[in-house]
């Protein structure tokens, strides 16, 4: 069975299986990555409000792991994904 084998037959939206393989494209050796919302949303060519769907739907369903990050002066910066 292939890696992505899991995500196809996930029954995840396409949304969700287009945002996990740019994920994964971009994911360092600890299956991190740190893409900005609209940079994903260009990229995808997807708008900004689908890219949080779907990255809702793969924190749901156990694909990802997201965590807040903030800059030194407490504002918000890009989001740390982490491919589970």
């Amino acid at each position: 069975m292939g890696y992505f084998e899991s995500i196809y037959a996930s029954g995840l939206p396409h949304r969700a299986v287009a945002v996990y393989m740019y994920l994964h494209d971009r994911a360092d050796q600890d299956k991190s990555c740190w893409p900005a919302i609209p940079t994903m949303a260009r990229e995808l060519g997807m708008s900004r409000s689908t890219i949080k769907r779907a990255l809702n739907d793969l924190v749901g369903a156990g694909y990802l792991r997201k965590e807040f990050r903030y800059r030194e002066n407490g504002s918000h910066t890009s989001n740390l994904y982490i491919i589970l």
